[in-house]
């Protein structure tokens, strides 16, 4: 092993134990590594950040835009309140939303596609009267397997299609339709799956439901509530409010003074005008419990929220959302949008800090206050993902079919190779901007700048690891480990390294690494690198053991009221 490839192997170790870890987000742990990397001389300082010029990084990009048309225009939207009936069975209901969720994929972004459906796919679980931890995690896996259908349904299809293009004995990327044969043979045998036997495998404890009980008894939020001037609270021991509170099924679990949490469960505080109750609630006991202790919202009654016409709001945190790693407080919510966090969902757990001080995360449930025009506007601006149905006003249904006939036309011409598909894409882009299907003020804010980031600092990294030799000392060890054996077991052996990586770090990283190993592998086997690059595009996407894996299993687990374990129940 030369001075380089050891330098680079210890930069590989140290990105995969910190994207493991989560500490710190994956674009700027892949940011960092880059600089070191160009700081050693591992890459040269021309190539720093070719990643960004990159195909794959310009088509992920464009088709996140795309997939903001097509969403904005309503046509999906349309077609899945079509398809989508609460009174239909289960098993029924699963088999027709999980075979939508993998169509949608397949033509656009598959974390896009269950931002789509999960809204709908909630309320036909709160109309029929179940919990909704029987549908989400089906749904979330079949958008993931529907990704894998074609080049564009999923990132690491377009990082290993782009790929192929620069390995000469091959000489150009994927076309748009060829992982259908691999992607659609496991797409339709995993949505199978998931419809007839995977759901039956969740713990028994979230099959329960209860039609007289709201959606999200899961998982109760923890809220603040303020204790205003003429309170009947004031005056009275936190304990002497437990069984009032108790009525109202709602628990008082702290007290905040002057900005800093009372010690302990502070049960025998006396309570005094301005201070804030921490209570585990639900959305509709705490509207009680505001009414029988006659308490108040945080930020209600100030200048920053008007006191009528204020309605809450469910949403969820996605991972590109501005308030993932960050608190209500640190981005100024309140005064800056006027709208008040009044309550947070985390898979159950209970919080030590202030609600408003919380260090949110992906996957959080947020209880928003505020006007309605307000939390529209939000819900947009700062990624979130909302969990009720967004209704008529946001469907542009005039432009429907121009949305679909212009992503249409970019796909066909790409396909058939008559326009390059980031050019083709790009004019798409372009028509949606000029007939504000997108408008202009959200053409970046649909982007996910952090795979942007993420990808751009691990393109120039992945080079290296070829420059230095260091892909063939990796392939060398896996053919010598499976020495004697045919191609299909290498080839096995690399599908099941590939998806043990994908559940712990991020699949586009995992594919960035994965696929010039691949290829590798079958220069020294003396064999076709098609099937290989191909296991790398699938198992990159079957992140189904973990919520971390994949987008789509953290953005599920705060609505479903998932815990870390249950994932492997269904997905391995």
């Amino acid at each position: 092993m030369t001075n380089d490839q050891a330098i680079l192997f210890g930069l590989l170790f140290f990105v995969f134990v910190f994207l493991i870890w989560g500490r710190w987000r994956y674009d700027l742990v892949a940011f960092v590594a880059l600089l070191i990397a160009l700081l050693t001389g591992i890459v040269p300082k021309e190539l720093a950040f070719s990643g960004f010029g990159h195909p794959a990084t310009v088509i992920i990009a464009l088709v996140l835009i795309v997939s903001r048309g097509l969403s904005n225009s309503g046509a999906i939207e349309l077609v899945a309140r079509y398809v989508v009936s609460a009174s239909r069975k289960l098993a029924t209901h699963i088999a027709i939303m999980s075979g939508l969720a993998a169509a949608l994929s397949a033509l656009m972004n598959n974390v896009a596609a269950l931002a789509l459906l999960m809204p709908v796919d909630m309320q036909a679980a709160k109309k029929a009267g179940r919990s909704p931890s029987l549908t989400l995690m089906p749904l979330s896996f079949a958008s993931i397997l529907g990704g894998m259908i074609t080049m564009i349904g999923t990132p690491p299809n377009i990082v290993v299609a782009e790929f192929r293009g620069t390995v000469p004995e091959l000489g150009e990327p994927y076309r748009m339709f060829d992982f259908a044969p691999v992607g659609l043979a496991c797409a339709a045998v995993g949505v199978a799956y998931v419809a007839l036997i995977g759901w039956r495998l969740l713990p028994s404890a979230r099959k329960s439901a209860d039609a007289g009980k709201e959606l999200f008894d899961l998982a109760d939020y923890i809220a603040e509530v303020r204790v205003p001037e003429g309170s009947s609270a004031i005056g009275k021991q936190v304990r002497d409010l437990d069984e009032a509170a108790a009525r109202s099924e709602v628990e008082i679990i702290g007290l905040v003074r002057g900005g800093r949490r009372q010690p302990g469960l502070a049960r025998s505080v006396e309570v005094k005008a301005g201070d804030i109750l921490v209570v585990e609630a639900s959305p509709d006991s705490l509207e009680e419990a505001l009414g029988n202790l006659q308490l108040e919202y945080v930020g209600k009654g100030r200048v920053q929220l008007d006191d009528d016409d204020l309605v809450l709001s469910e949403v969820v945190v996605q991972d590109s959302s501005r308030l993932a790693g960050r608190s209500a407080m640190s981005v100024r919510l309140l005064y800056r949008y006027r709208v008040a966090v009044v309550g947070v969902s985390r898979k159950g757990q209970r919080f030590r800090d202030n609600v408003r001080k919380l260090v949110l995360q992906p996957g959080d449930v947020l209880l928003l206050l505020g006007a309605e025009e307000r939390l529209s506007d939000i819900t947009g601006r700062l990624s979130l993902l909302p969990l009720a149905d967004r209704g008529q006003r946001v469907i542009q249904r005039d432009k429907a079919w121009w949305a679909v006939g212009i992503f249409a036309t970019a796909i066909i011409t790409a396909s058939v190779g008559l326009v390059y598909l980031p050019i083709a894409l790009g004019c798409a882009t372009a028509l949606y901007v000029l007939l504000n299907i997108v408008p202009i003020r959200d053409v970046y804010s649909s982007i996910e700048w952090p795979v942007i980031v993420l990808l751009g600092s691990m393109i120039p990294i992945g080079g290296a690891l070829q420059s230095t030799g260091g892909t063939e000392l990796i392939a060398g060890g896996i053919v010598d480990i499976s020495a004697g054996f045919s191609p299909v077991v290498v080839l096995t052996l690399l599908v099941v390294v590939t998806m043990t990586l994908s559940d712990v770090m991020n699949n586009t990283a995992t594919a960035v690494i994965a696929a010039p190993i691949a290829v590798e592998i079958a220069t020294r086997l003396d064999v076709n690198p098609d099937p290989f690059l191909m296991g790398v595009a699938v198992a990159a996407s079957c992140a189904f053991l973990t919520p971390i894996g994949h987008k789509n299993n953290t953005l599920i687990m705060g609505p479903g009221g998932y815990r870390f374990g249950d994932y492997w129940r269904m997905g391995l």
